[in-house]
């Protein structure tokens, strides 16, 4: 089955676990990327990020071709406040129509919690029961850790099918 990663990643935790799944399992990687960046520094990183999450904006994307020769998408993304960053939101919607009927998984990195709430909201989104399969990582590019590779392991291996 041909699977796609798509991604946002600000400060590359999901970058780096992107980078780890393409690697395990061929699949192609996608970045989103906004017109407009997010600052990665300091209270604005909080301030703007959280608000633009809690207020479920759509910013604008970079503009961008995806190849839509895939079986399974895998979708992957920092939690802000709870939530999906706005970049997924935005791919999400300009893009329903493609992603319907496809095999669809999902990975978060987050520092302290609020992935499973997030992906409550991205399954609401997508308009979809379940996932094929989740995994959630603690900052796993800045504080590499067994508990994270561990993890990435099992999620590998469920998205390999060999679960």
């Amino acid at each position: 089955m041909k699977k796609i990663i798509v991604y946002y990643s600000l400060e590359g935790n999901t970058q780096y676990i992107a980078d780890k799944l393409s690697d395990a399992l061929g699949a192609g990687k996608f970045r989103l990327i906004p017109e407009k960046a997010y600052a990665d520094k300091g209270f604005a990183k909080f301030f703007w990020g959280g608000k633009s999450a809690v207020m479920a904006e759509k910013p604008v994307l970079k503009p961008y071709a995806l190849d839509t020769d895939f079986e399974e998408i895998i979708i992957g993304f920092p939690v802000w406040a709870g939530n999906i960053t706005p970049p997924i939101r935005t791919f999400i919607s300009e893009n329903k129509e493609l992603l319907k009927g496809r095999t669809i998984s999902a990975f978060a990195c987050q520092s302290g919690f609020g992935a499973e709430k997030a992906f409550g909201r991205l399954r609401s989104l997508l308009e979809i029961e379940d996932f094929n399969c989740t995994a959630i990582f603690i900052d796993p590019k800045d504080k590499p850790s067994e508990e994270n590779e561990l993890r990435l392991d099992n999620f590998i291996k469920k998205l390999k099918g060999k679960d």
